[in-house]
């Protein structure tokens, strides 16, 4: 009888969902969002980092223990680093980047003996994610975040006045831009300049118009090719001591998903993300899959990228834009609207952790600022409710389809 029994809940696990596992982005103890108020919105694990410490330093295990104690405390897990920064020395193949990639596999040393698992990191040269305007009114009343090459043109050309600036755009796109700037103020050109550069949250740096111009200036030469070669020494330097530690690095994609300043970006489409898979086959070597970064590209097919990409992905940011209709904008949509097709992306996330027995974890990324939160000091895109919104939609979403892939079985 007990032999009888133990076998049927045996098999009855067999058949249980592997559900993602819903996590929430915290910027650390000076995030107006709380560790609380996160648990209560569903998420059992945050993803986090040593937000305090400048890109290149060591992460002292002692500081990683301090920081997963507090987030135990409040009864949540870490597990998944978001980020640990690459820094520009490494990204410029520069004099200093043998002993930066020293120290980034000793925070990585540190960060497995704490049980860290997944380490996001990105390529981008000098500017983390980039928007125009932080505070973009939607019919109901809500924000969201929202990028416009018109604006980013009339900064570049007229504001950040960066060498042959103007080569790079289209002739009515520059007209436009000259028109746009022409038609505004002070104010509104302080606000466009802070908007691009101040650094949003989670990005690496933050610059002055006059110190980024200079930036860019370290980047001559380097082209799409040059990055790329240094994303792959990169990832040859430190996937080996990774595969040793059992953790998996994760990239995320160019956000937005093109070259912009004049800088080349390398993890924009598939073929990108392939081509490092190739280059560099280690298991370590995977994907944080973002159907934001992925979704402003109408090229980039997500459901397919889950189906093909999938044993590589270790980290989903689950949000959709809106393509804004052939002009050259985009701005954060609803988690289930939007261009992502994001009922069809989740069917194939949740197709692949039922085929790898793999919980992978997910956080709904750049919620609307709603409700009581337009009245809150935020940070821009991680207000607590228009989050809490896409993660309750989102796990409504997979519990759907994996009741109805039950019923199928």
């Amino acid at each position: 009888m007990a032999a009888g029994i133990a076998y049927a809940l045996r098999e009855a696990r067999k058949e249980m969902p592997v559900l993602m596992t819903q996590t929430m982005r915290w910027f650390g103890p000076a995030d107006p969002v709380s560790l609380t108020a996160i648990r209560q919105a569903g998420a059992t694990e945050v993803v986090t980092a040593l937000h305090e410490l400048p890109n290149g330093a060591v992460w002292p295990r002692a500081a990683i223990a301090d920081r997963k104690a507090t987030i135990a405390a409040a009864g949540l897990g870490w597990h998944v680093v978001e980020s640990l920064p690459v820094h520009d020395e490494i990204k410029r193949g520069g004099p200093h980047r043998d002993a930066l990639l020293d120290a980034y596999r000793q925070s990585l040393t540190n960060l497995a003996a704490e049980g860290i698992g997944v380490v996001t990191y990105n390529f981008m040269p000098l500017l983390d994610w980039t928007r125009t305007d932080l505070a973009y009114a939607l019919p109901d009343g809500a924000l969201a975040l929202r990028f416009e090459w018109e604006a980013v043109a009339a900064y570049d050309i007229h504001l950040l006045r960066r060498p042959d600036a103007a080569r790079d755009y289209p002739p009515a796109l520059v007209e436009a831009a000259a028109r746009r700037f022409a038609a505004m103020d002070d104010d509104a050109r302080r606000t466009l300049e802070a908007t691009i550069l101040a650094g949003l949250p989670g990005a690496e740096e933050s610059f002055t118009s006059d110190a980024f111009r200079d930036a860019i200036a370290g980047y001559a030469g380097i082209d799409a090719a040059t990055l790329r070669a240094n994303l792959i020494a990169f990832l040859a330097a430190v996937c080996p001591h990774a595969d040793d530690l059992g953790i998996r690095l994760v990239v995320h994609p160019d956000d937005p998903p093109f070259p912009i300043f004049g800088l080349p970006r390398v993890v924009s489409t598939e073929a990108d993300v392939a081509a490092l898979f190739d280059a560099v086959p280690n298991p370590s070597n995977g994907l944080c899959l973002c159907t934001g970064s992925f979704g402003a590209r109408a090229d980039n097919d997500l459901p397919g990228m889950v189906r093909r990409l999938g044993s590589r992905i270790g980290f989903l940011h689950l949000r959709s834009v809106d393509r804004e209709g052939g002009t050259a904008a985009f701005h954060e949509a609803a988690h289930l609207d939007g261009d992502a097709g994001m009922a069809a992306v989740v069917a194939a996330v949740h197709a692949l952790s039922r085929a790898e027995r793999r919980s992978i974890p997910m956080r709904p990324d750049h919620g609307h600022q709603m409700l009581d939160d337009l009245d809150r000091r935020t940070n821009p895109g991680y207000s607590l409710l228009g989050r809490m919104r896409g993660l309750a939609e989102l796990r409504g979403l997979e519990r759907g389809l994996a009741h109805a892939a039950q019923g199928t079985a």
